[in-house]
């Protein structure tokens, strides 16, 4: 049996006749930038999550550039966030000039640990960003009540965690500023590059649409200092079409771990923890076991396709070796990241996949 990862062949054939419809509207308009697939992406995202705005950007990685940018994150701030993520997390509190200061995980849901928060702010912190790694949301409350007493920011990178909820809420609908990628196998994702910020506040909503068309106030009047962010048309037209499936995709997902969880619960294996205040949209489903690389080449060796999410944490990357760091300053972060290798998801497994992948397993 040949296993695909993440099936996206599947899913365009499954709605082709109305992605191809919406495609091809946008083509005969060709407004392809800032058409009118992109307010009305923006109003559903909106419907969506219960945020007060939403505004479609160019990446997930953009979408943190503009809201750290809307923030007035300056050079010499500094940012606490996780060290087991997507480099784009702290990548982007570089390139800002400002200073990416890392706290450990909780070993059970792979995100930052809120009892590491307090010993890292300094005079400099300016703000925290927490990721919903793998589809779950952090344990919010805390990070925010952290947040308020320290007068800093919250930044939700929820790149890999459109739909999901904490304490009932989405998880775009909490910080100050959410931010999501639309990056193709994201579980809503379109067909290149895009993204979404999401916030309550008028102002900043404001300054992030200014932000994301080279800070301008009005055609050739530049406000700001901003960038070239935005979502162009066919991939809102794209996402339109896939959101208004989205729920009924988001809860096979989670039958689909379900599944996964039901078999392998009793084997030596570390399964997914889901805290109870929150619902995972299962970006990954991402388990650990011991001598990961010759299970994984295993697993290819019988069709089945693993990846792992992350193999290095961030403080140990080249690139971050300004900051001093060294090996053992991390160790949940540095053990998880030995361990973890996700398993084929998406909402398409069917059960006779789902059999074999585990029995191979």
């Amino acid at each position: 049996m040949k296993i695909d990862f993440a099936n996206l062949q599947y899913q365009y054939k499954l709605y082709k006749d109305e992605i191809d419809e919406a495609i091809d509207e946008v083509l005969e308009k060709s407004n392809y930038i800032m058409g009118e697939e992109v307010a009305i992406l923006e109003n559903n995202l909106e419907k969506f999550t219960g945020a007060q705005y939403a505004i479609t950007c160019s990446s997930g990685t953009d979408a943190l550039l503009l809201a750290m940018m809307a923030l007035d994150i300056q050079s010499g701030d500094e940012i606490i966030t996780t060290p087991f993520t997507f480099i784009a997390t702290a990548e982007t509190i570089a390139f800002l000039g400002a200073k990416p200061v890392f706290a450990d995980i909780d070993e059970k849901t792979y995100n930052i640990d809120p009892s590491k928060l307090e010993e890292k702010i300094s005079s400099k912190t300016k703000a925290i960003i927490p990721v919903s790694l793998y589809g779950q949301p952090a344990d919010m409350d805390v990070i925010q009540s952290i947040a308020t007493k320290h007068n800093l920011k919250v930044i939700v990178d929820g790149a890999q965690s459109f739909g999901s909820t904490y304490k009932g809420k989405t998880d775009s609908n909490l910080g100050d500023i959410s931010t999501t990628s639309f990056f193709p196998a994201k579980p809503l994702g379109c067909f290149g590059d895009g993204g979404a910020v999401f916030t309550n506040s008028e102002e900043l909503a404001t300054k992030m649409k200014s932000l994301r068309v080279h800070g301008q106030s009005k055609r050739y009047h530049h406000k700001y200092i901003g960038m070239g962010g935005r979502m162009d048309t066919l991939q809102c037209a794209i996402v339109n079409v896939k959101l208004k499936h989205y729920k009924k995709d988001l809860a096979l997902r989670q039958e689909v771990a379900e599944k996964y969880t039901k078999v392998l619960k009793d084997k030596d294996i570390v399964l997914p923890f889901i805290d109870k205040n929150t619902t995972s949209v299962f970006a990954q489903y991402s388990i650990r076991v011991k001598e990961r690389d010759k299970l994984q080449t295993k697993l290819k060796e019988k069709g089945i396709p693993t990846a792992v999410h992350y193999p290095m944490p961030l403080h140990l990357q080249e690139c971050f070796e300004y900051l001093n760091y060294t090996k053992g300053d991390f160790p949940i972060a540095e053990q998880i990241s030995q361990e973890i290798m996700s398993l084929p998801m998406n909402p398409y497994i069917s059960d006779d996949e789902i059999a074999y992948i585990t029995k191979v397993l």
